[in-house]
């Protein structure tokens, strides 16, 4: 069933046909063009390319039977696009996306369910090398690729981490395919419904089941369940994981083997930080020999662990090896590390015996 086409007005192309109105109007005031002018900003610039060459506004959802294929075209001689991301991951040759003279234009050939999601488009701004995304021309519509024999988007996994955050929202990501399909939530163990109210708890079609609170008493295995004409289905299991550690550069310590070495020891200096387990943590080492190029070796790596009730704490670590120590090595070792609200810089210092 496609969507009905949004009325929002927009300037008419050459050669379009236009629909002259019978009865003369006045001509609008200053603040009523103003808000004219304003409404243009909400202007859709995609379409659906239909048979025959016939062109379809899309609304902001739009559903077709997987196996169909899907012509989409931006207004604009700088389009970008959006769409599901694994059609990137798998570099996808069913999907083509080409620019023209007057339009982008994204075809998507032998859909399946897994392409339902949303497709956008904008217009890019360029001056040089630097552009901007125009605010005012943007288009976007979510499909839904339905498929009774998959009423889950399907995923590339049997099993995903879901963090809960005591500061946001936290998604259990099981779409469906068919937007009217009955959709509920169960608890693997003790085993039971959980109960969405539409306050704490909702299910947003185009994203799943929403935790807005989430709270430690949340975390456990959960799993969804779809019924839509036929056999219930069931989804994949998502391991819900409670975290609780302040926001803000990386908390690092710093340590060696020993402070002070012998000519010929062996010396490792660990650096390890305690974060949020989806923040991803990346080191930097000043050490005494860098200038002179000595060889060291450093291994980075990181694990999830329990810290208290029901908490998750990613521990990352950085560990710089110095094979025979020499004269040279002696002197501060740095370490830098780096997340995406900042970075902290912690040092030792190593003697020579």
């Amino acid at each position: 069933v496609i969507g009905q086409p949004t009325k929002s007005k927009r300037p008419k192309e050459p050669g379009e046909n236009k629909i002259k109105p019978v009865n003369k109007k006045v001509k609008p005031k200053m603040k009523e063009r103003e808000s004219a002018d304003s409404s243009l900003k909400s202007q859709s610039i995609l379409t659906q390319v239909m048979d025959k060459g016939r062109f379809q506004k899309l609304a902001a959802t739009l559903s077709l039977a997987a196996g169909q294929s899907i012509e989409l075209r931006c207004k604009g001689s700088n389009v970008t696009w959006n769409y599901p991301s694994y059609l990137d991951t798998f570099k996808d040759s069913r999907l083509s996306i080409k620019q023209l003279d007057r339009y982008g234009q994204l075809i998507l050939a032998n859909s399946t369910a897994a392409d339902t999601g949303e497709y956008s488009c904008w217009l890019q701004l360029c001056n040089g090398n630097k552009c901007r995304k125009d605010e005012t021309k943007t288009g976007s519509t979510y499909i839904f690729f339905t498929d009774k024999e998959e009423l889950f988007v399907p995923t590339p996994s049997y099993f995903e981490i879901v963090y809960l955050n005591p500061d946001k929202p936290a998604v259990i990501p099981c779409r469906v395919t068919t937007p009217s399909a009955k959709v509920t939530l169960y608890r693997e163990f003790p085993a039971e419904e959980i109960k969405t109210d539409g306050t704490d708890i909702i299910y947003d079609v185009k994203k799943g089941f929403v935790y807005q609170h989430p709270t430690s008493d949340d975390k456990g295995i959960v799993y969804c369940k779809a019924e839509s004409q036929g056999a219930p289905q069931i989804s994949i299991k998502y391991h819900l994981l409670y975290v609780e550690v302040p926001k803000g550069p990386p908390s690092a310590t710093i340590t060696a083997s020993s402070s002070r070495a012998e000519v010929s020891d062996r010396l490792r200096v660990v650096c390890t930080v305690l974060g949020e387990p989806d923040v991803d943590v990346s080191f930097r080492w000043r050490y005494p020999g860098q200038e002179s190029e000595r060889p060291v070796i450093i291994q980075n790596f990181w694990r999830l662990i329990k810290r208290g009730t029901g908490h998750t704490t990613r521990i990352s670590k950085s560990v710089l090896h110095v094979k025979d120590f020499e004269a040279r090595d002696a002197g501060n070792y740095i370490c830098i590390a780096q997340n995406r609200q900042g970075e902290t810089t912690v040092a030792t210092e190593v003697e020579l015996n």
